[in-house]
């Protein structure tokens, strides 16, 4: 059973454009807090609120050496979002597939019963 409870941290982490632009950015790679501020006409403290949001619901990782900190994309944080996702897809996919049979069935003529085919052979 999935935790709803963490799939609900994730989207209020990525309705912000700001986090997914920051997510973005370190889907190419570890990046220090003040590379990742750079673009953002923001104070360096608004910078490292959202980048708490994202390392509290699991979406990445950092680490401070001295004075430095990095963070990095958390591998697999976006897992329990995808497998909530699937949960629902997979049904709803059978369900189409259903509905597109039925289609393809009324697509076709009625099958002659034998008067009909009797009548034709006349």
């Amino acid at each position: 059973m999935l935790n709803h409870s963490e799939i609900d941290s994730i989207l209020r982490a990525l309705v912000e454009p700001t986090r997914r632009q920051i997510l973005e950015r370190l889907s190419r790679g570890p990046a220090t807090v003040s590379q990742l501020a750079e673009p953002f006409g923001m104070t360096f403290a608004a910078v490292l609120q959202h980048l708490q949001v994202l390392e509290a619901c699991g979406l990445i990782r950092s680490e401070k050496i001295g004075r430095v900190r990095t963070c990095r994309i958390e591998p697999g944080g976006l897992a329990p979002l995808a497998d909530w996702i699937a949960e629902r897809r997979i049904p709803a996919e059978r369900h189409l597939d259903r509905l597109g049979e039925i289609l393809a069935e009324t697509d076709q003529p009625p099958p002659k019963n034998q008067e009909q085919q009797k009548d034709e052979k006349q």
